[in-house]
């Protein structure tokens, strides 16, 4: 059978009333234990129960609203699975918001908890518990479901898996497979290693088995043909073998080492191996984490791993959605998952602060006109000589006018290019070029859009709508103090949930200012 509804007692309990007198500090537990019965109402309840079937045997279903909680409690705690089951029967405030106390042994299993993760997961309930913190606050009255004005900022995201170079990376994927059949085999990886003609990946450390001179590139170029060696003898040694156990596992290093080959191995025209100069496209840092990657936040802020995305609502403060992307994708290719959350809100957004990374994004390509993008515009400058603003683009009639009134007609996303001639005898050349072909002028494809921003930003209300945007910045940083600069989880979604179950540690904050702020005659129906 499915989880039944979980009814614990709203009102507080005496010895209840004792806890919450001396928690000092962590409110959030005070907070979560006055408003779980509207957070975790009867319906959103229903929903969490849906994730799972029909059961016939087994132990009695564990209510989601106590795992819900739970899940709640580790983002603001920043525990782990083993540390959160501990403090349900160790930590009396764990035990005041689950509804446990006294209790010599927690509610449920780790394993139980791992589960419910799963099946958020699965299910993408992990959204909805953000949802259910906006509902809550829609309630309040202080905001409607219509008009919304939001900020969307994005802050590095460290990687969880060890970041390794080529040879490494190759010695790892071997070892991984390897150490499976081994397993299996109930043999020791160095015996198995040597039958396969791969010694060199049992040891501890591949660069000490191999012992050479690291600052010799020819040697470098000789261990890099070793390791290749090894990696062709452990398929071939595989391709023996038969009903080999996790075979996914195997194949899924296999394949990843020759992922690594592809990217970081190329053959000179002399036969000669030799590493890659330069770093591929979407390359592979990890074997680990096969979808971390090497990015920048900036030009001087390397990323090795992710970047976490929040939009904040610049009314209420509340984080409406967020996302997560390889360290090397561009800011702008999370915008769709993220007016995909703003969908299942219903909000439509009226005014956007971004910075100039999103400027490529769907948000901003395919606006309403009822939508007004706010962002800093790049800054043109050319030295000592014209910059690009001296130039008159007429919309009108499609062309662009040079300081020495020569026009010309431009496209969007192309380059207008200054007859050589013309700017050779023009009397401003000393001024506007020393290019020996002329004035060029790049049109940007979004260029009208970008002048309307570069002239917003030269008005004082202009100004001061762009300093809006900060707000972001600070939601960024109380979810960066809650969850942390390295990711908890391997993978993209995994961390997805990290992130949304943060984002609520969040809002929940959020709420717990406005439930304070409001009268006590239109404040919803919360334990005193």
């Amino acid at each position: 059978m499915r989880p039944q509804t979980w009814n614990p007692s709203v009102e507080l309990s005496i010895s209840e009333q004792k806890i919450v007198k001396r928690i000092k500090r962590a409110k959030l537990f005070v907070f979560l234990r006055q408003i779980r019965h509207l957070l975790l109402d009867e319906a959103f309840q229903q929903e969490l129960a849906l994730m799972y079937g029909e059961a016939v045997k087994g132990h009695p279903p564990v209510p989601p609203a106590q795992l819900a909680l739970t899940t709640i409690l580790q983002a603001y705690t920043g525990v782990s699975d083993a540390e959160a089951i501990e403090a349900l029967t160790m930590d009396r405030r764990w035990q005041l918001v689950v509804d446990c106390r006294e209790c010599e042994q927690a509610p449920f299993s780790q394993a139980t908890l791992v589960r419910f993760r799963q099946a958020l997961i699965i299910h993408q309930l992990d959204r909805r518990l953000i949802e259910r913190t906006v509902e809550l606050a829609r309630e309040t009255k202080q905001f409607g479901a219509g008009q919304l004005r939001a900020a969307l900022d994005s802050s590095p995201l460290w990687g969880a898996a060890k970041v390794e170079d080529t040879y490494n990376l190759l010695g790892h994927a071997l070892k991984k497979a390897l150490g499976v059949i081994a397993r299996q085999q109930g043999r020791e990886l160095t015996e198995l290693a040597t039958e396969a003609g791969a010694q060199i990946v049992a040891d501890s450390s591949l660069k000490a088995a191999l012992d050479l001179n690291w600052d010799d590139p020819e040697e470098k170029t000789l261990a890099l043909g070793m390791v290749l060696g090894a990696l062709h003898s452990v398929e071939a040694h595989l391709d023996t073998l038969e009903n080999i156990q996790e075979q996914c596992v195997v194949s899924s290093s296999l394949e990843a080492a020759q992922q690594v080959v592809s990217q970081d191995v190329e053959v000179s025209e002399l036969g000669v191996v030799k590493l890659r100069q330069g770093v591929a496209k979407d390359r592979r840092i990890s074997i680990e984490d096969e979808q971390m990657r090497h990015g920048r936040k900036n030009r001087t802020q390397r990323i090795d791993g992710y970047k976490r995305h929040v939009l904040r609502d610049l009314d209420s403060g509340l984080v409406r959605a967020v996302g997560i992307t390889p360290a090397n994708a561009a800011e702008a290719t999370v915008t769709e998952a993220i007016a995909t959350d703003l969908k299942h809100q219903e909000a439509q957004l009226a005014e956007l602060h971004i910075d100039r990374g999103y400027l490529n994004s769907s948000l901003v390509r395919d606006r309403s006109e009822e939508l007004t993008i706010y962002c800093k515009a790049w800054r043109v400058h050319n030295g000592n000589k014209f910059s690009k603003t001296a130039f008159v683009l007429d919309w009108d009639s499609g062309t662009i006018r040079c300081p020495n009134q020569v026009s010309l007609p431009f496209t969007e996303g192309k380059k207008v290019q200054f007859p050589a001639a013309t700017c050779a005898s023009c009397p401003l050349r000393e001024r506007c070029t020393s290019s020996k072909k002329g004035r060029s002028i790049s049109i940007h494809p979004e260029e009208k859009f970008i002048a309307e921003l570069r002239q917003r930003q030269l008005t004082t209300v202009g100004r001061a709508k762009l300093r809006e945007r900060v707000a972001v910045e600070h939601s960024l940083s109380h979810i960066g103090r809650w969850q942390g600069d390295k990711a908890r989880y391997l993978g993209v979604r995994k961390n997805l949930f990290d992130l949304r179950r943060t984002a609520v540690v969040h809002n929940l904050h959020v709420l717990a200012r406005i439930f304070d702020e409001l009268p006590q005659s239109t404040r919803p129906c919360i334990v005193s």
